[in-house]
């Protein structure tokens, strides 16, 4: 039994050990998030370089490199350049729904298997690309590589993984695209040096790198027992969970397992109950809300315009680059508490108090930008200390995301769903996640030169309006077994009006659980 992060926390039936094949099965899984993540990294980067804006984006080099007297908010406001950043959330959007199809029907190893794939052609095709044609062809591959690999590792990550610790390896997802973000920035700082004028192709085909990882990893992981057992291969299945588990006595888990893929298979319409039955709409209703909730934080703002945001605010190009590598590491540390707290103080209060510091800190970057860039956007160089507190509120905020909606943005939806609508909704899960992203990439740099320092206001609200959904209507899933999760669902004060004969199994509490 592991030490640390990996102790055991209270609770539990099923038998089993935390074993040496679990934990590398599911850190090698959790790689998927690498691509993700490098993603958002890089394209803020490219979009702060010379090179690049004046290759693919003239009308805006020009405005942010020629007219100094420019509109500090509204100098990198270009249709065509937001759409090379969002094309690629169009894609996943889509790729989410093939995915969760090839998902169910051949299994999750194999699906992410595709995902490396199409993002590994996606980064050769940027990093050659000569024409923005090409450029964006290349993105929108990328994005059916993302929605692939969303769609599968989550749902992987939480079958495989001992309830007792799947909020933990669930998290290691989130860690891992935090780790690409950081890498990105730091590959975008070095890259930017390059003389030449070529750096930019070195940042676009580093994807190549994290899609070579998840291509190559998925090769060596074996599918989850759930997905054996629903394509009718319960004897390797039970073996397998006798392996994950280090023990022969598998029975119960087992069982509840056959019973679960029985149920989904009496499901012949998973998309149609998801969306109409009633005992279905607690899953659909959160599987929905908390995606579209975790990009409204405006997170993927300050994350894939870092460099962009910063320059905007005063800093070069360099000191703009070095400055989002301060907050990827930010990023990647602070989400090392989700992975410690999640199955220890809970889903819940993790939400908590992060929408809460998140409201603080967001709201005190508008004021600083406010203050020093009011409505019209022209100021002097800013001083020293106050485009450091500016990025220490910004890494403040960026922390509070880290151990909670980014991280639990993709666990709590992975494991609320029974199996036999568990890849509709997750699918549902992605592409709210990507439709949202999109819609914040593609209208942000519009709405920063219109809403000026009041952008950051409009996201403080949101996370306000989503930190009063959490107390009110999530429950909490810490030391659930996943096929037991319908429980949570007939104790909840609200979710169990929705419940199949929940008054007569269970007595309704009274408190928010």
């Amino acid at each position: 039994m592991a030490g640390g992060i990996f102790t055991a926390p209270e609770g539990g039936d099923y038998p089993g050990e935390l074993t040496f094949y679990v934990k590398i099965t599911c850190v090698m899984a959790a790689m998927g998030g690498l691509i993700f993540g490098y993603d958002i990294g890089i394209s803020g980067g490219v979009t702060s370089m010379a090179p690049f804006l004046q290759r693919f984006f003239m009308s805006v080099y020009r405005k942010e490199a020629l007219n100094t007297s420019t509109n500090q908010y509204c100098k990198f406001d270009s249709q065509l350049l937001t759409l090379f950043t969002s094309s690629l959330y169009v894609a996943a959007l889509f790729a989410s729904v093939v995915a969760s199809h090839v998902s169910k029907k051949h299994g999750r190893k194999l699906t992410m298997f595709l995902g490396g794939l199409f993002f590994l052609i996606g980064a050769v095709l940027n990093a050659a690309a000569v024409h923005i044609t090409m450029l964006i062809l290349g993105r929108i591959l990328l994005g059916v590589g993302v929605g692939f690999a969303n769609q599968s590792v989550p749902i992987y990550l939480s079958e495989i993984a001992p309830y007792k610790y799947r909020g933990r390896f669930n998290v290691l997802f989130q860690l891992a695209i935090t780790v690409g973000i950081l890498l990105a920035n730091f590959v975008n700082f070095f890259t930017n040096k390059i003389s030449g004028g070529w750096g930019w192709r070195v940042s676009l085909g580093g994807a190549a790198l994290p899609a070579l990882v998840i291509l190559f990893s998925s090769m060596f992981l074996s599918d989850s027992p759930s997905s054996l057992i629903d394509r009718g291969k319960a004897e390797e299945a039970e073996q397998l969970l006798k392996k994950i588990r280090g023990v022969d006595n598998v029975k119960a888990e087992f069982d509840d397992l056959v019973e679960a893929s029985k149920a989904s298979k009496k499901v012949e319409k998973p998309w149609k109950n998801l969306l109409r039955v009633r005992k279905y709409r607690p899953q659909l209703i959160l599987s929905t809300l908390i995606p579209s909730f975790q990009q409204l934080t405006g997170i993927n703002v300050v994350m894939f315009y870092a460099p962009v945001l910063f320059q905007t605010i005063g800093f070069k190009s360099n000191a703009s680059l070095m400055s989002a590598v301060i907050t990827g590491a930010v990023n990647v540390c602070a989400t090392f508490i989700s992975v410690y707290g999640t199955d220890t103080k809970g889903r819940r209060a993790l939400l908590l108090w992060g929408g809460i510091l998140m409201c603080v800190f967001q709201t005190a970057v508008a004021l600083l930008i406010g203050l020093k860039f009011g409505t019209t956007g022209v100021t002097t160089a800013l001083p020293q200390w106050y485009a450091a507190l500016v990025v220490v509120c910004i890494c403040a905020f960026t922390a509070a995301f880290a151990f909670s909606w980014g991280p639990l943005g993709w666990l709590i939806p992975s494991e609320i769903s029974p199996l036999e609508v568990r890849s509709a909704a997750q699918c549902v899960t992605v592409s709210m996640n990507m439709f949202f992203t999109f819609g914040v990439a593609q209208i942000f740099l519009k709405m920063l030169c219109w809403m000026k320092f009041g952008l950051f206001i409009f996201f403080a609200a949101f996370v306000f309006i989503m930190t009063l959904f959490v107390y009110f209507f999530v429950p909490e899933t810490k030391n659930i077994p996943i096929e037991e999760m319908s429980r949570v669902w007939r104790e909840h004060w609200y979710w169990n009006n929705y419940v199949e004969d929940s008054k007569s199994q269970v007595k309704p509490v009274t408190e928010i659980v």
